[in-house]
């Protein structure tokens, strides 16, 4: 088994091939890479099937499901690597040119970050996202993923390294590491001079152990508390379909909703509507019906789960809803505030002031009204796939897309000038 040094090694190495490769030549390995991934489609799935049968019992059904691969979700994989061939090169890009009395020409340009390291969990399809980007972006990718999907990833990454190698470029310019321990994350987060950014991608204590603990620069990710305000003016139909989509279309996602805040005029008539379209139809259906746990007033209008101390601070990534009553849009901000990770929050309203105000105070990565909190996503915003979605402030925030991956330098055209 190759060490996650050597591999770091390998990776700084291949910096200066990747940056120099032109457009078309990325777009080319990539949909190169993308037509690798159906071509060993069904080797992919076999190791899938070996990840998915040691992890039953371990993790739950929702997160199975994130695990799972099929034939269509190795074909979106494959979609998603072409999107991204599809859209614009951002490295070159003159971000600014400035023309000073001496002469000189000062042009801000865009260019690779370098080694991009990325912790990850049970997500195989990260791995193609992920590859994909950073190939575009100019960057060489160190990916790590989880031990549950080990196999299912390397997998992946042993079949576009295929589409790479068609082409004749070096396989190390997507690489995956071997040693799935802590100790290797560790090493990830050490490694000053191999690694120029490192992004983790999970839950809230892979992103917590990263940002305390790296000694590289550090993006900080997804933990996603996302919140959906019904306004007193909120059209009924519209707010019932809008949370059942972002509660139970895949709640083991880091943009689902966590957390509905009602406000109290409309509350005893969304409530009960609320809890027979999330509980009892789907408990007909078949399907698995959502736990509402409710706040002392929300228990006075619908029976459910009395909501604990920690529940309106948990990001449950199953069907599980905390239920808030608030008095008007400034509470529901308030609580919003308290209790938010930066992610998504929506608001659910036919009122422009109140949708304009709440637009404006919630201070987070995506804010929506009237629409689901599950458009979060680099596709959906039309950034291809994505990296991650940033929940801080300085250089990328929401959705990590190309222009995300990249820096900038100075460069300097002059004709003889000195000073």
């Amino acid at each position: 088994m190759k060490s996650t040094l050597d591999i770091l090694k390998e990776a700084k190495s291949a910096k200066g091939i990747l940056c120099s490769l032109d457009t078309k030549t990325k777009n080319d390995a990539l949909l190169k890479m993308a037509d690798a991934l159906i071509e060993n489609s069904a080797e992919i799935l076999s190791e899938n099937a070996k990840d998915l049968e040691k992890a039953k019992g371990i993790i739950s059904d929702v997160m199975l499901d994130r695990l799972a691969l099929s034939e269509e979700r190795i074909k979106g994989m494959a979609e998603g690597i072409r999107q991204v061939a599809a859209l614009p090169d951002p490295v070159g890009e003159v971000l600014d040119r400035v023309e000073r009395p001496s002469g000189i020409v000062v042009e801000k340009t865009a260019v690779p970050m370098g080694v991009v390291a990325i912790i990850y969990e049970s997500r195989p399809n990260v791995t193609s996202d992920a590859a994909a980007l950073a190939l575009k972006s100019g960057n060489v990718c160190v990916l790590r993923g989880g031990k549950e999907a080990f196999l299912s990833a390397n997998a992946i990454i042993n079949a576009m390294r295929k589409g790479l190698s068609s082409l004749g470029l070096p396989e190390n310019l997507i690489n995956l590491v071997q040693d799935t321990t802590r100790q290797s994350a560790a090493e990830l987060m050490n490694a000053v001079g191999y690694v120029d950014l490192l992004i983790p991608r999970g839950g809230a204590g892979l992103i917590k152990a990263c940002t305390e603990n790296a000694k590289v620069p550090c993006i900080q990710t997804g933990t996603g508390i996302c919140h959906i305000y019904i306004d007193e003016s909120a059209d009924i139909e519209k707010a019932l379909n809008i949370v059942e989509n972002a509660k139970t279309s895949r709640p083991s996602v880091c943009n689902a909703c966590e957390v509905i805040v009602v406000n109290e005029n409309i509350a005893k008539e969304f409530l009960p509507l609320l809890k027979t379209r999330l509980c009892e139809n789907r408990i007909q259906k078949g399907f698995i019906p959502v736990e509402l746990r409710l706040d002392e007033k929300a228990q006075s209008i619908i029976e459910g789960t009395p909501a604990g101390e920690n529940d309106f601070d948990t990001e449950f990534l199953d069907y599980i809803l905390g239920v808030k009553i608030v008095s008007d849009v400034n509470e529901a901000i308030a609580h919003i505030s308290a209790h938010s990770t930066g992610h998504s929050e929506a608001i659910i309203t036919e009122n422009d002031r109140n949708a304009k105000v709440f637009t404006m105070s919630v201070d987070s990565a995506a804010v929506y009204v009237n629409a689901s909190t599950r458009f979060t996503d680099g596709g959906e915003f039309g950034l291809g796939c994505e990296m991650g979605i940033s929940t801080q402030k300085l250089h990328a925030r929401g959705p990590m897309g190309l222009k995300e991956l990249t820096t900038y330098k100075f460069i300097i055209k002059g004709d003889g000038q000195i000073r």
